[in-house]
């Protein structure tokens, strides 16, 4: 896509969502420390590659046609304490064990996307919130200002901090890959004493057995002598929140020039790769090929424009629709069929397989009033697109003490009747998008652990929303992973 002519003969460049209206807006107070740490960050070199981009747009290609399933999953905001080796390492094997049980389930490969190494902003609902009965402005991620009450100042350095926070962690996250913390052959820790129900237990149990059994068969054969086993696909994202991060890490690039696929044909097809691990992080160019430029978003592979700030003549749709970049948009309740439309003709004129996907986000008690018009809306415009359900937003709550939790009941009664309609519309429901960490956190209710409203305090660490922790995330993969079996 051009982004010159992406949206009817309107110019676009990395800096012309500053003519639109804006929601979520900044206000800095000193512009000339704000140029400062724009002039840094225009010099630094790009995160993430055209390369990768362009693998990850053809894998998403594989899941809005039914040929993959997108696990989606990290921090609700996270912080720049953790760029640290054990939360990434922790947050790694977790995605990596929900992964192989989803690809039990589903009999395909999985693409993971983790929310990390850039998800530093957040919107909020007021500029103003209550701390120790004091007024204090609120906090809005540590890109721009500090959790502690006598840090919400907007601090224009903080952007640079956040490049160097996503920089480091993507490194080291590329080198524990590399180092072989994804071998399959590793032990990993499917410890399932937390489970009481001893039938679901039994249960749980016979999966694991089964991915075990299956990777020892694949070394009996000499099936994994490719090295494949070895490393994984994991990509990462955030939401594109502050669009003055954004458009300082927008850069124009050169690519293979086949990228562009015309709406009537199918993206070229991924290297063929292992079920189990969707291969290496990296993909190299196919020698030979002529390179054209494109602009990119290099501080992620993909990103995601919010709820709130999804407007189609706003500032972030303006921004959106000129990336080459693989984007979500959150689509909820107040997302009208007609808004869902003209959304995706601005953000994907040419009808590209895999460029867009739709993260639905309800809440349990509405999804089945709303979902089957937004399939049928997006089918007649003959976009293609991922489905992604995300079961945590739209089930928020806050208990008698105002603790805000969610229920992991909720989160799986929208997942599953997600699944369910899809398959009732004929279309197909191509993925999860989960608030999840790799600590044993307490933050929402449920779950075999069996957490309940005033067990919350125990561990309630999260600096935004609350997150299913590493039993409940992996509790919900083995659910998912059975209804995709037929509940076998």
């Amino acid at each position: 896509m051009n982004g010159t002519t992406a949206n009817a003969g309107t110019e676009w460049t990395p800096s012309s969502w500053r003519s639109r209206p804006i929601k979520q807006p900044v206000e800095y107070e000193d512009e000339n420390a704000v140029q400062k740490s724009r002039t840094k960050l225009n010099r630094l070199p790009p995160i993430v590659t055209p390369t990768e981009i362009w693998r990850l747009r053809r894998s998403l290609a594989d899941v809005a046609e039914g040929k993959a399933f997108l696990l989606q999953g990290g921090d609700c905001a996270e912080l720049f304490d953790y760029c640290n080796e054990n939360a990434i390492d922790s947050k790694i094997k977790l995605l990596l064990q929900m992964s192989l049980v989803l690809i039990w389930g589903g009999n395909k490969p999985v693409v993971r996307i983790a929310r990390m190494a850039g998800q530093y902003a957040k919107p909020r609902s007021s500029p103003m919130e209550t701390v120790d009965g004091k007024q204090v402005p609120s906090f809005r991620g540590d890109i721009l200002n500090g959790f502690a009450p006598d840090a919400r100042d907007i601090d224009p350095d903080r952007l640079v901090q956040a490049y160097f926070h996503s920089a480091a962690t993507l490194n080291y996250l590329r080198a524990q890959i590399s180092s072989g913390i994804a071998d399959l052959h590793n032990p990993l820790d499917w410890n399932l004493g937390h489970v009481g129900d001893q039938e679901l237990q039994a249960k749980y149990t016979t999966i694991v057995e089964s991915i075990r059994e299956s990777l020892r068969f694949m070394k009996t054969i000499g099936a994994d002598t490719s090295g494949s086993l070895h490393a994984i696909d994991l990509f990462t994202s955030h939401e594109g929140l502050l669009l003055e991060y954004e458009e300082a890490l927008t850069r124009n690039l050169k690519h293979p020039s086949n990228r562009n696929v015309p709406p009537t044909r199918k993206p070229a097809p991924a290297p063929k790769v292992s079920p189990l691990t969707g291969g290496a992080l990296l993909n190299p160019s196919i020698e030979g090929e002529e390179e054209t430029s494109g602009y990119y978003n290099t501080s992620a592979h993909f990103l995601w424009v919010g709820d709130r700030t999804r407007q189609p003549d706003h500032a972030h749709i303006e921004y959106f629709r000129g990336i080459e970049n693989p984007i979500g948009i959150k689509v909820g309740p107040s997302t009208s069929t007609s808004d869902l439309t003209q959304l995706l003709d601005i953000v994907n004129p040419r009808k590209e397989v895999g460029k867009v996907t739709l993260i639905t986000r309800y809440g349990s008690g509405k999804v089945e009033e709303l979902l089957p018009a937004h399939i049928a809306a997006v089918r007649a415009t003959g976009h293609v697109v991922v489905w992604q359900c995300d079961p945590m937003h739209g089930n928020t709550r806050s208990t008698a003490s105002g603790v805000k939790t969610r229920s992991f009941a909720a989160i799986l009664a929208e997942l599953s009747s997600a699944l369910k309609i899809h398959q009732q519309c004929g279309s197909i429901l191509g993925g999860v998008h989960l608030e999840l960490t790799g600590d044993a956190v307490t933050e929402c209710t449920g779950g075999s652990v069996g957490l309940q409203d005033e067990d919350l305090g125990e561990r309630y660490e999260t600096f935004c929303d609350p997150r299913l922790n590493e039993k409940q995330a992996l509790e919900l993969a083995f659910l998912v992973a059975g209804s995709q079996r037929g509940g076998d």
